[in-house]
């Protein structure tokens, strides 16, 4: 294995989010502190919670629990994407934790290998959707408020192709390589038959929706599967 310097994988982290921000926006100091929050169910079920909260949502806790998982998966895959492509290493993510006591995500242990240790684009895509996908079913294992897998996935789907097409926006040139590892993506493991990319600047209809419209004041998101 093709190991990378962590000081390497921890500027090109710092490179992406200066370029994109945002849920690219990844923190690699190697400082711990007490508001740091590890990555568990417990932790997305608290995030839930606050999103209930916030919404007033709390007679349909599953609502908060899709919300939550969401902007987790966006932030996990925006990262992670950008890295690889842009920089050409898959950054290692078993460390990752809440930065703060935010939403925003730390990495406290940069790591990561070379995308040119993987020769085909299935073997990259399947090292990515493994970072990614590996610390979103362990925060999913467990969670005692029941929510369809089918709707995670499609939550994941859907941050990886939105995270894409803010990519592609910011990084045209990289067109042709981005859409083909997206697609791939999609071909992946649970990705598969979550959505259909409909567009050349990766619009996306997800199949399952993430009930962000059942929220007070919510509505239907672009790529909403009740959206005509």
């Amino acid at each position: 294995m093709n190991e990378v310097p962590s000081e390497e994988v921890a500027e090109a982290l710092r490179d992406v989010a200066s370029r994109l921000g945002g849920f690219f926006a990844l923190d690699t100091t190697s400082t711990r502190r007490p508001s740091d929050v590890r990555l568990t169910r417990v932790g997305l079920a608290a995030r839930a919670q606050a999103v209930n909260d916030d919404y007033a949502t709390t007679a349909e806790p599953r609502i908060g629990v899709s919300i939550a998982h969401l902007g987790l998966a966006a932030r996990l895959w925006s990262p992670v994407l950008a890295s690889a492509l842009v920089h050409g290493i898959v950054p290692t993510m078993s460390t990752v934790e809440w930065s703060g006591g935010s939403s925003a995500l730390r990495l406290p242990r940069p790591e990561g290998r070379r995308a040119s240790e993987f020769p085909s684009l299935g073997e990259l895509a399947d090292a990515v959707h493994a970072e990614v996908d590996g610390v979103l079913s362990a925060v999913e294992s467990g969670l005692t408020v029941k929510v369809a897998p089918r709707l995670l996935a499609g939550n994941s789907a859907s941050a990886l192709v939105g995270s894409a097409a803010q990519l592609l926006r910011s990084r045209p040139d990289m067109g042709a390589d981005l859409i083909r590892l997206t697609r791939e993506l999609l071909a992946t493991d649970r990705l598969q038959g979550t959505g259909r990319i409909i567009g050349p600047d990766l619009a996306f209809r997800r199949r399952s929706c993430c009930l962000f419209y059942r929220a007070p004041g919510g509505g239907k998101c672009g790529d909403c599967c009740l959206v005509r």
